[in-house]
């Protein structure tokens, strides 16, 4: 069974791309259909990843989820799950954070050449945002 519910779920996942990039090419392509597009082909893989986590490391037998060790499918699950979270969202803002800091000490750096070493550790300092949610990472996977 579970063969059968991997097979099923990468089935499912790879249609959640396949079918909102057919209907946006088959009809005409405008930016908002492009934006409804990908909000729905976001919502269905990560909805779909998300339940695909849940169900592959709570699966067991029934006599399993009587025991004690049912409860640690669902924290093994959930650390897992937090792990990527974490990696995530500190990518995420870290670039979002390198994004705005690199182009104002570009634009800076393009007045005044003398500003170098105080805008590098501002790029620095965004950049070790991502290196903090990959530490929390390491450490909640290390308690698993």
């Amino acid at each position: 069974m579970n063969n059968l519910v991997i097979i099923t779920l990468a089935a499912a996942l790879t249609l959640s791309f396949v079918i909102p990039w057919a209907v946006f090419m088959k009809g005409e392509r405008s930016k908002r259909r492009y934006k409804s597009s990908l909000a729905v082909n976001l919502v269905s893989f990560f909805g779909l990843l998300l339940i695909a986590t849940v169900l592959l490391f709570t699966a067991g037998t029934p006599a399993m989820a009587e025991t004690a060790e049912a409860g640690a499918g669902f924290s093994t699950a959930f650390a897992y799950i937090a792990a990527a979270l974490v990696t995530g969202m500190s990518t995420i803002g870290g670039g979002i954070a390198v994004a705005s800091a690199a182009s104002a000490a570009l634009g800076a750096l393009s007045e005044d050449s003398t500003v170098f070493g105080k805008s590098l550790v501002f790029v620095g300092l965004s950049e070790g945002v991502c290196l903090y949610g990959l530490i929390i990472s390491f450490m909640i996977l290390g308690k698993v």
